[in-house]
């Protein structure tokens, strides 16, 4: 009960804090990409229950010969990697929290083809609600394998509290400040996951 009053009253605050560079990006959105500003799209919450999470675009909708869309890296130009390495995508994440869809400090919610790729372990991930950050993001981000990324996932579930949360929540302030951790090792976006290995 605490923390749902605690994500409701800062994701307020917070959109009321933010709305000069919510409005603000919206526009520099519009001006080098047009429309559509905000990126939709469904993904698993407490219990699998499906929702739509809200993100700023960061990528053209550019398109091969084929009508194809070009890989990742060829459509993530100027203003949208400039939005990713901020972690500015990530504000209107604020409406899903207010609406309590979201967590400020939860497991990232993945997308939905995923589901019936965990095995038994990872699945509990989704006894908790999707958050915007959590303790795989403070310990790697997308730089970690997912094997690891669920580990952790699966240690807060286990040890969730109000102050690991306010631990993990200065954590990220850190590593936005630092800008450290926002691509994979080997990719510009993180590689889609398969299955685990164990």
């Amino acid at each position: 009960m605490l923390k749902l009053l605690f994500d409701k009253i800062l994701a307020f605050i917070l959109i009321i804090f933010f709305s000069p560079i919510l409005l603000l990006v919206s526009f520099f959105i519009w001006w080098k990409m047009r429309s559509p500003i905000f990126f939709r799209q469904k993904r698993p919450g407490k219990d699998e229950k499906i929702f739509i999470i809200y993100k700023f675009r960061t990528m053209t909708n550019e398109k091969d010969k084929q009508g194809n869309l070009l890989p990742d890296e060829q459509r993530l130009l100027g203003i949208g990697k400039f939005i990713r390495s901020t972690s500015l995508d990530e504000l209107p994440q604020l409406f899903n929290v207010l609406k309590g869809d979201m967590s400020f400090v939860g497991p990232r919610p993945l997308l939905v083809e995923y589901i019936d790729l965990y095995n038994d372990k990872q699945k509990r991930r989704h006894t908790v609600k999707p958050g915007i950050t959590g303790w795989a993001q403070v310990n790697g981000r997308n730089a970690i394998s997912w094997e690891e990324k669920f580990d952790y996932d699966i240690w807060y579930v286990d040890n969730q509290s109000f102050w690991l949360d306010i631990k993990i929540l200065w954590r990220t302030f850190l590593k936005v400040a630092k800008r450290s951790g926002i691509n994979s090792s080997t990719t510009t976006t993180m590689e889609k996951f398969t299955g685990s290995k164990k």
